[in-house]
């Protein structure tokens, strides 16, 4: 997100009441909406535990548990360092937090065995974002830059970083991102996808405002921040580029390009299959930009296509496929999740 370590944290004070489909989310024609959960203080991430019950972190400090219709969840963690990611490895529960990795054990119901495995990861105007678990069975994490636009002393910093689930070999796999927020794995391929915010202060609205962007992760490359960035515009790469890979989808500037999940169900329309949806955070002030879902759909060897899908959210951050195939979105502004179906599944 934009600003992570001041504006994230004050809080929206919006509510949602009762259970009817909410109003002023607007879905394709074909899906609707539902109140999933509510009840949440600044939903950052979710995932499903090996219970069942779906996982959520909050920049408020805490985890918690919900399941469909939950108005007060059950509160497991208290005390975290604003946590903006989370991933199981069996009964193990990793989570993302300010410069550490903490992990904690699920026994009947509740998460003990408290312990930090990484700690001393710089950050500042953005920390450490998304975690999952890749292909190889390493942990996969985002570590935000320190700042807007500068050259960093930690080469953690404004990277993707792997380590093993103990916290040993942590290396850096990619660099030149400035805040690596969204982290998924493609099904199909095992490849790992992420999703960037892009610098604040540098161009205008007309040439070259720096865009959010997708990457298609790659062990070794560098993406270019701080001087190279995303043109959404033209679709190309703007500033001092050689030796940079480019994105694989160009997403609208100063959006909060964040939570992203690529779409495993079978509920929705077949085109959808495979596609890779993105949470839009939006500005904290502006409506301006974001505040939004957007699809995207990935052309090997292409610019990917990408269009909008669902917007209407106070900040739309956190994404994930419920076992039914219907689209989780959690509203940081609201304290809500959101479940977008396919007209006739439930």
């Amino acid at each position: 997100m934009r600003t992570i370590v001041g504006g994230l944290l004050a809080s929206l004070a919006l509510s949602v009441h009762g259970t009817s489909p909410p109003s002023g989310i607007q879905v394709p024609p074909g899906f609707r909406v539902e109140t999933f959960a509510r009840g949440l203080s600044q939903p950052t991430a979710m995932a499903y535990g090996p219970d069942g019950r779906i996982y959520v972190t909050e920049s408020t400090g805490r985890v918690v548990a919900v399941t469909r219709g939950t108005t007060h969840p059950v509160v497991l963690v208290r005390g975290l360092r604003t946590p903006l990611g989370l991933v199981w490895r069996g009964s193990m529960l990793f989570v993302s937090e300010q410069g550490r990795l903490e992990h904690f054990v699920l026994s009947g119901g509740r998460l003990g065995g408290r312990h930090v495995i990484v700690k001393g990861i710089p950050f500042g105007e953005h920390q450490q974002d998304n975690v999952v678990v890749g292909a190889d069975g390493r942990l996969y994490w985002g570590s935000g830059s320190t700042c807007d636009a500068c050259r960093e002393r930690s080469p953690r910093s404004a990277a993707i970083l792997s380590l093993r689930p103990d916290g040993s070999d942590l290396r850096v796999v990619a660099r030149g991102l400035r805040n690596p927020y969204g982290l998924a794995v493609q099904p199909s391929t095992g490849r790992l996808y992420a999703s960037v915010n892009g610098q604040d202060k540098l161009g205008s609205a007309s040439d070259p405002e720096p865009a959010e962007m997708v990457v298609a992760v790659k062990r070794g490359a560098f993406y270019g921040w701080p001087r190279c960035w995303p043109n959404a515009q033209m679709l190309r790469l703007s500033g001092h580029c050689a030796g940079v890979k480019p994105p694989v989808a160009y997403l609208e500037p100063h959006a909060s390009a964040d939570g992203v999940a690529f779409y495993t169900g079978r509920s929705f329309p077949a085109a959808y299959r495979g596609n890779l949806f993105v949470a839009e955070w939006g500005q904290y002030l502006s409506h301006r930009f974001g505040r939004r879902v957007v699809r995207v759909q990935l052309r090997p060897g292409h610019i990917a296509r990408v269009t909008p899908f669902a917007s209407g959210f106070a900040h739309p951050l956190a994404l994930l496929v419920d076992r039914r195939g219907g689209l989780l979105v959690a509203d940081w502004g609201r304290g809500v999740v959101y479940r977008i179906q396919a007209a006739g599944f439930r």
